[in-house]
């Protein structure tokens, strides 16, 4: 790496002095000649900016404080200790199976085993948590508790504790288990929505073992999309395995987020760590704590992201809304009316800036409320009324044929496309009520990235049910600018720039 080289400035040109504790600047009359002396007089005399910081912040008082809420937390799990045949021990077997290898056709060493079918207990992880309340609720992340038949709980006097698991989400990573205990030290929630770029925020934990350890930095970001229902904060605050559910702590004290998850290379921390917001958490754990699980509104739909140039293309203006991709049959959506290729830019009233927002609004209604969508479509604005339906697990959308059809074809020179007609069952197939088959792309088409089996919902905002009707449409377009076309590909649908005149 190239060293980097620092110019002084020369002598005779600027002089710092200190003088009674504050910075000045003289400039030597030979260094400013095209200088008027008045100015220069002012220049040598203005009074210095306040500085914007001041000091370095002291944490040992918020160590004090807050760090009896904090907790080290502790897991196993149970193994089966029946033999194997090959007579490897279990490390070496899980080995095996975990880069799906076969397991070498080893001789049996030692004599003959028992098989214990009850299996034995083996530590399997360790991590942090953060009291909620005095009567014994604490807050982790949920892949620390994952497949545990035991949770320990230690606090900082030593006490431990044997932990009952209330819930465990996975979607958002949070969980809470409950110990006997009463008169416990609990944490303050703090307000995300005040939480600054910048500002100095404090991690508790245990990484790789180490209980009770102190860490700082600053907030780095925030909203920081890396899951489907969680805007994380990322911090430069040193974060690694162990810290996994303890508090991010802002300077009053305050829980401001649970460190979740780092962004490394080698296993390790590398400079950036992300925290989920407290308030999510909270939101979270309420229904933890209440029935043991989680429910969250959905919709039905599959959502992908609005760029820039499609917006433009499409009159939507700025890049905004969630793009709908695909709608489930029978869903809240279909019944709603939501299409294909609409474009979702208000729910409930709040403006969809990007494509995360959706599935979070979506996901923290209650299942059986009626909300309003507003959707652009083809140019207009829409409002659409739809019934919130409950996430079920292991949600599948069937895929659509993907046979090419064997209808009358037409060739759009200008667009190097050859397209046919849908059949009948094509489009109850595909839930669509027309459209147009792509039976060959060549030149400017399959540069966009079309190919043989696409269907064309769309053409530059005009919807088209027939091969006549994308003709027409595309006639009417404007041939100096990109051409929009909505397409389906399988279950997902997206817009489409042709450029024809591209190379």
């Amino acid at each position: 790496m190239p060293s980097m080289q620092f110019k002084p400035l020369h002598a005779a040109v600027l002089a710092v002095g200190i003088a009674a504790g504050a910075a000045t600047v003289a400039w030597s009359d030979a260094a400013r000649p095209w200088m008027p002396a008045a100015h220069a007089q002012t220049v040598a005399t203005a009074p210095a900016a306040a500085p914007l910081v001041t000091g370095l912040p002291d944490f040992t008082q918020l160590v004090d404080v807050v760090g009896p809420a904090v907790v080290n937390i502790r897991t196993t799990e149970k193994i089966s200790t029946q033999p194997s045949m090959s007579g490897m021990d279990e490390d070496m077997l899980e080995f095996f199976r975990r880069f799906g290898l076969p397991v070498p056709n080893v001789p049996r060493q030692g004599g003959p085993q028992q098989p214990n079918d009850e299996g034995e207990e083996r530590p399997s992880g360790v991590g942090s948590g953060f009291i909620l309340s005095s009567d014994g609720y604490v807050m982790t992340n949920a892949h620390v508790v994952d497949g545990a038949s035991e949770v320990i709980v230690t606090l900082t006097d030593k006490r431990e504790y044997k932990a009952k698991i209330i819930g465990a989400d996975k979607r958002t990573d949070v969980a809470v288990v409950k110990i006997d205990a009463k008169g416990l030290p609990a944490v303050r929630i703090g307000d995300v929505s005040r939480l600054k770029v910048g500002e100095w925020v404090m991690a508790i934990g245990s990484p790789f073992g180490l209980e009770n350890s102190v860490t700082a930095g600053i907030v780095s970001a925030k909203q920081r999309d890396t899951g489907d229902y969680l805007p994380f904060i990322q911090t430069d605050v040193a974060i690694n395995p162990g810290n996994s559910g303890g508090p991010l702590l802002n300077m009053r004290g305050e829980v401001v987020g649970i460190n979740s998850q780092i962004y490394s290379r080698s296993g390790g921390f590398m400079g950036i760590s992300f925290a989920i917001p407290i308030d999510e958490a909270v939101r979270v754990s309420d229904q933890l704590r209440a029935t043991g699980k989680v429910t969250r509104g959905r919709i039905g739909v599959q959502i992908g992201q609005v760029t820039k140039e499609v917006a433009e293309s499409i009159g939507l203006g700025a890049a905004r809304g969630a793009l709908v991709s695909a709608v489930e049959p029978d869903s809240p959506a279909a019944k709603a009316g939501i299409e294909a290729g609409d474009i979702i830019v208000k729910y409930d009233g709040k403006a969809i800036d990007k494509v995360a927002d959706l599935p979070r609004l979506v996901g923290n209604t209650k299942p059986g409320t009626k909300s309003s969508i507003t959707v652009f479509r083809r140019g207009q604005m829409r409002d659409l009324s739809i019934m919130v339906a409950e996430v079920e697990p292991d949600e599948t959308v069937a895929a659509a044929d993907g046979k090419p059809s064997s209808g009358a074809t037409a060739t759009a020179k200008q667009l190097g496309l050859v397209v046919g007609e849908l059949s009948e069952a094509q489009k109850r197939a595909l839930a669509v009520k027309g459209g147009v088959r792509v039976l060959s792309a060549t030149d400017a088409a399959a540069r966009a990235g079309l190919r043989e089996g696409d269907v064309v919902l769309a053409v530059a905002n005009t919807e088209v049910t027939n091969v006549k009707g994308f003709e027409t449409a595309l006639s009417k377009a404007d041939k100096s600018k990109p051409v929009n076309l909505l397409v389906r590909r399988g279950e997902w649908t997206q817009y489409v720039l042709i450029r024809p005149n591209a190379k």
